[in-house]
């Protein structure tokens, strides 16, 4: 099975991008210990700064819908990230086409 990029565009509310930040890093390991997981990088915007980009590799559609988001791990993962989100992003997910 290929692996599967997770995208999603994180809007954050206005002044709150530094708190953001320091709650990804501790969130980041929670993430990155899940089953399937490959990799990840959180990227912001340049034109708008309470914008960021997070990208992440999976194994599978189902590691990160079924596995990671049905578990213990997800909900502190919420905890952690979901405050600072306006709105709430939407998520993707996207094969290799060409590399």
């Amino acid at each position: 099975m290929d692996s599967l990029l997770e995208l999603a565009i994180l809007d954050i509310k206005p002044g709150l991008e530094d708190e953001f930040e320091a709650a990804f890093e501790k969130a980041q390991a929670i993430i990155s210990s899940m089953p399937g997981y490959l990799s990840h990088q959180l990227q912001r915007c340049v034109e708008r700064q309470d914008r960021y980009l997070l990208l992440v590799n999976w194994a599978s559609l189902e590691d990160h819908t079924v596995g990671f988001r049905g578990s213990d791990e997800y909900q502190e993962w919420r905890k952690l990230l979901h405050p600072f989100y306006e709105p709430f992003p939407e998520v993707e997910h996207y094969r290799l086409i060409f590399d």
